[in-house]
């Protein structure tokens, strides 16, 4: 039996219940073993009154039944007195039957005289099967005496079963007058002998040995039982053989002792009356004797049973102390275990992730208030409570320690992020400036690499400013359209060329929201492009829900098994604390913070057939109508966000006319039949909807590189604002057709299946005086056409108006 894992309470209650159990048996034990003798002692009247006086009287007539049975077979005749003696045998063997089979002596005998009894029952019923035998003469004068005298010691061996006293005294007084009894029989016996001869005329053979046996036995016996006597009662049997009666047949035995033939001047008068006399003087005698025995064993029981008692309510009371003792004991050890258990569960529950979360959230600690000292005795269960005091102390100061830590590293990050958003901030400008001053495609190319590049250094110092629990701090003050805001996110991504944007339905996002939302997306557009084939495409689109607006991100590489997709699911869906041993899930992290600084809901469900589908539910508090497209009238072109945004997904940005430079003269095979003038904006080829599209195209290799002036050809703010307003009532209206076209009943044929490659993009700071961030819109056609598609030219630097912003 393992009791390792039982309860305390159990434990004790099994070291309380095993002693005091234990005990209790020992009481019960002790109480049975002084009980039964007092119960023997009370048996004794039972005894008496049920089998000894009634026994008794049996063995009495018996004896006179034989004494007759040996006189008729020493005859030619039958007795009556015969007769009439059986019949009072019968009687006497009727009323012992009665008290043999009654309750109370059955009751009342042990195992030892209930055998007794049952053959001394068994002899009376042999008895007249016996008399037949003497009626039809069928034994001799011996085997009388036999048949009378077995059914006598049957008789005699039940008596010797009584004598089961507790008390020794009263034990041997009572065999010795069984002993007195069975000498009474011998004299019985010899008289009955004595009597067959006499009438026979003389002894048969061996009658006078069998007669001398006898009497000396009989002496013997009353010799030994008299030494067992109390003194009292061995002077009044002193006295009774000192009688003329005793001294008679004394001298008549020692005559038939000394004559082999039976004396002829035998005084046979003189025998009777002498042996009837020993013989019922010898019986009352008995009687007076097994009456005091039975009258003393009373108050004996009685004596007996008051200590018993005496005994048994000691022990008694004993028991009932060393219970309330060991319960008492047990139950304060329980009770103090127990509030050693509660105080280190509530500790380790409920106040220690207390103080934690009210350190992370910056509150002052007490630790003397929050770990007051618990006095818990000063044994080893106060040892033991001393011993988690100090626990609870050390554990406070670590997590006071930790959290200090952790604010500390926080602010590290926070410090890093912030000097690293400045030196990508002050290099995104001059990367501007740089953009605006070249004009060469080559070098604009890769300014562009260098610009997304930096726009992505600046998305990982952001993940540090959100690690540390701050905010990122870029933000716009007017809504953007929810298109813009996903080709912002996918301008952050380095595998930005395997992004498809699919149909993103109209809705504005809120400006206070835009940039979290853009980091957002960008985290889970990265996740979809590098845990998927390097050649597999990733979709995103987005659509109203009945709670807002909703945006889909789905890869198609191997996918999340449903255990991972629960754990990360349950990461996105609560905002955690940042676990340095966890850096493998660092989007995920930043993701679940930006995700519930503005209530978003962000969900990653299995994709068909394959991959995963990240689902971004946008509540409706951040969403709104789509911005409507800035007037063209408007002096220097769109409103400051406006610009900021379209620098991001670089709507805006156009190639403008260039200055005739020296040594750079293209035949008209080389020269870009799209190039955007004041106003031909609107006149060039338009994508899907309705955006101008701009194709570059190289000259002849061979041709040398002309040198590239270091300041552009100079520009009129006329010639400026009137390209601009050109470019934005052409961006208007290719919208309207394209919307028409895919709209209207006689929509034109569509152009060939183009798939919209994102360049590199950078969104702006809200709060920066740095000029925005532009990218490049280029087409990627999926016409089969049998030769490679000529590379896109870079764009054009900002307009002076874009510059001026």
């Amino acid at each position: 039996m393992n009791t390792r894992d039982w309860p305390i309470r159990a434990k004790l209650t099994a070291l309380v219940i095993g002693p005091v159990t234990a005990l209790l048996a020992l009481w019960i034990f002790a109480t049975t073993l002084t009980f039964g003798p007092a119960l023997n002692l009370l048996a004794a009247r039972t005894y008496l009154y049920d089998l000894g006086r009634p026994g008794e009287t049996v063995v009495a007539e018996l004896q006179r039944e034989r004494r007759l049975s040996v006189v008729q077979l020493a005859g030619e005749t039958t007795l009556p007195a015969l007769a009439e003696q059986r019949s009072r045998t019968d009687q006497a063997v009727a009323a012992l039957r009665r008290r043999v089979d009654g309750e109370d002596l059955r009751g009342a005998a042990d195992d030892l005289l209930d055998a007794r009894l049952d053959q001394l029952v068994s002899a009376l019923d042999a008895l007249p099967a016996g008399r037949g035998f003497i009626d039809t003469r069928k034994v001799d004068r011996a085997g009388a005496i036999g048949l009378y005298s077995g059914v006598i010691s049957s008789a005699f061996q039940a008596f010797s079963a009584m004598a089961t006293l507790p008390d020794a005294q009263l034990n041997r007084e009572a065999l010795a007058l069984t002993a007195l009894g069975r000498s009474r029989e011998l004299l019985g016996q010899s008289d009955a002998l004595l009597a067959g001869a006499i009438t026979a005329g003389g002894y048969a053979e061996g009658e006078h040995e069998q007669l001398v046996r006898i009497i000396d036995n009989e002496r013997f016996l009353a010799e030994t039982a008299v030494a067992d006597l109390p003194p009292g009662e061995r002077a009044e049997y002193q006295r009774l053989t000192e009688g003329a009666d005793f001294v008679r047949l004394r001298a008549l035995q020692d005559t038939l002792i000394r004559s082999r033939d039976l004396p002829a001047r035998l005084d046979v008068r003189a025998w009777d009356t002498s042996q009837a006399e020993v013989w019922q003087s010898t019986r009352d005698f008995e009687l007076r004797g097994a009456d005091g025995v039975a009258e003393r064993s009373v108050p004996m029981a009685v004596w007996i049973l008051v200590r018993l008692a005496a005994v048994g309510l000691l022990g008694l009371f004993a028991i009932v102390i060393c219970a309330l003792i060991a319960l008492r004991v047990g139950r304060s050890l329980a009770r103090r275990l127990t509030g050693v258990r509660t105080a280190a569960l509530e500790m380790a529950e409920h106040r220690l992730p207390d103080v934690v979360a009210r350190l992370r959230r910056g509150d002052e600690v007490d630790i003397a208030r929050e770990a007051p000292e618990l006095d818990h005795g000063g044994d080893e269960i106060g040892e033991v409570g001393r011993a988690f005091n100090e626990m609870r102390r050390t554990a406070l100061r670590s997590a006071v320690d930790e959290v200090t830590l952790r604010r500390g590293l926080n602010e590290v990050f926070l410090n890093i992020a912030r000097r690293s958003q400045g030196l990508v901030h002050r290099q995104l400008a001059l990367l501007d400036r740089l953009e605006r001053q070249t004009e060469d495609p080559d070098e604009l190319a890769g300014l562009f690499q260098v610009d997304h590049l930096a726009t992505r250094l600046r998305r990982h110092a952001e993940d540090l400013v959100i690690l540390a629990g701050a905010a990122p701090g870029r933000g716009w003050r007017n809504p953007v359209a929810a298109v813009d805001v996903v080709r912002g996110a996918i301008s952050e991504v380095e595998s930005y060329d395997r992004v498809d944007i699919g149909e993103v339905q109209p809705a504005g996002v809120l400006g206070r929201a835009v940039g979290d939302v853009i980091h957002l997306l960008a985290e889970l557009i990265e996740n979809a492009t590098t845990f998927s084939p390097p050649g597999s495409r990733v979709d995103v689109t987005g659509r109203p829900g009945p709670d807002g607006y909703a945006v889909e991100i789905t890869d198609h590489g191997l996918g999340m098994s449903p255990q991972s997709l629960a754990d990360a699911n349950r990461r996105l869906s609560r905002s955690p604390e940042f676990d340095p041993a966890d850096s493998a899930r660092l989007g995920h992290f930043v993701v679940a913070r930006l995700a519930a600084r503005h209530g978003i809901r962000v969900e990653l469900r299995p994709a068909a057939p394959a991959g995963v589908t990240a689902v971004v539910h946008l509540p409706a508090d951040l969403i709104t109508d789509e911005p409507s497209l800035a007037p063209s009238g408007r002096v220097g072109g769109t409103a400051p966000d406006d610009r900021r945004m379209a620098k991001v997904t670089r709507l805006a940005t156009v190639p403008r006319t260039r200055a005739t430079r020296p040594g750079r003269e293209r035949p008209e095979s080389a020269v870009v039949p799209l190039s955007v003038t004041r106003t031909s904006a609107v006149e060039a080829p338009a994508d899907g909807d309705g955006l101008p599209r701009r194709v570059r195209r190289r000259g002849p290799v061979n041709r040398p590189r002309p040198v590239v002036a270091d300041t552009p050809a100079p520009r009129s703010p006329e010639e400026v604002r009137r390209a601009m307003s050109a470019l934005q009532a052409g961006t208007a209206r290719g919208r309207r057709d394209g919307a028409r076209a895919a709209t209207g009943p006689t929509a034109p044929a569509p152009l060939p299946e183009v798939a919209p490659t994102v360049a590199p993009t950078r969104p702006a700071e809200a709060n920066s005086g740095a000029p925005a961030d532009s990218t490049a819109i280029a087409t990627r056609s999926r016409a089969a056409a049998p030769s490679p598609p000529e590379p896109a030219p870079a764009p054009e630097p900002p307009t002076a108006t874009e510059r001026d912003a």
